[in-house]
């Protein structure tokens, strides 16, 4: 009994001991691969999708675990950097900028080493259509083609389609989620939301705040929030721009502070600054009047994507 409870807990050692050396092996690869590129050459993952799917063995699931934590840090690392050296923007609205050319692959691998992953899928319907469209489609069709059942990764496909204004595309796959076993009635709605309305305000509204209550990521959840807001402060806007141009039919100029037209923004439900009486926007940052008094605009100090 004894020798079989020593052998038993000899392999289980071996087995990890060996998850860690491919985990360290791939590591030292990369970095001995990136060592080796040229300064002006892309960076590359190293072991792509079936290597390291052949050299995890039996532990793939483990293995997607580690390339979707490494996904992560990427990106972290990425948005550290470039924040280091952008001090002046206080808000990161175009991930494009941040030249994630890795993280498709690493992506790719961890699907690869576990196709039922969700994780992946979603992150990549959040942040591969900010630089790569293709790459995005490309591995939420991966997604639908080995989990043909789940319709969560019909909903990030429709989403990357709508995003792209390809509303016929968008109302399509929708469609076709809402006809899967356990798809929520709003998926059916949404297709027929996207093919009536396109990319109306309210359309994006329901469908970020959908994303947001089937999300269980931190990061995506945060990046949904800002978009909701961002939809809210476009109707706040618009309002704000209606008071300012009555303002300057009336008076024949446009307004020199925001207390001069504070009684008719109070009458437009809008949250003004005790203080200044500027309207408040959606994150409680104080917008700001542009075009010397004619038009508002989102502070860039703002919790708001400017863009």
């Amino acid at each position: 009994m004894k020798r079989n409870h020593r052998l038993e807990a000899l392999l289980s050692l071996l087995i990890l001991l060996g998850f860690l050396g491919i985990v360290c092996l791939s590591r030292l690869m990369d970095a001995r691969h990136r060592d080796d590129l040229p300064a002006s050459s892309e960076e590359q993952l190293f072991l792509q999708g079936a290597t390291a799917k052949r050299l995890s063995l039996a532990f793939n699931g483990l293995a997607a675990d580690w390339y979707w934590m490494r996904s992560l840090q990427y990106v972290g690392g990425k948005v550290v950097k470039y924040q280091d050296t952008h001090p002046e923007q206080a808000q990161l609205d175009d991930l494009g900028a941040l030249d994630l050319r890795l993280l498709p692959s690493l992506l790719r691998v961890a699907t690869t080493l576990d196709p039922q992953f969700m994780a992946p899928y979603e992150y990549a319907a959040m942040i591969l259509p900010t630089f790569s469209r293709a790459e995005a489609i490309s591995l939420l069709g991966y997604g639908i083609e080995q989990n043909p059942s789940a319709w969560r990764l019909y909903q990030h496909l429709g989403y990357i389609y709508w995003q792209s204004h390809d509303y016929s595309k968008a109302s399509e796959t929708y469609g076709a989620g809402a006809k899967l076993p356990g798809a929520p009635r709003w998926m059916a709605e949404m297709s027929a939301r996207t093919a009536a309305e396109g990319g109306s305000r309210q359309a994006a509204r329901e469908m970020y705040q959908h994303l947001l209550e089937e999300s269980n990521d931190d990061q995506v959840k945060q990046l949904l929030e800002r978009r909701l807001m961002q939809v809210d402060s476009f109707d706040e806007r618009d309002r704000i721009r209606r008071a300012l141009g009555n303002y300057a039919a009336r008076f024949g100029r446009c307004a020199g502070s925001w207390r001069e037209v504070a009684a008719q923004l109070q009458t437009l439900q809008l949250h003004l600054d005790p203080v200044t009486s500027a309207p408040l926007d959606p994150s409680g940052a104080p917008y700001v009047l542009s075009k010397n008094g004619c038009d508002v605009d989102v502070d860039l100090h703002s919790r708001v994507p400017y863009r």
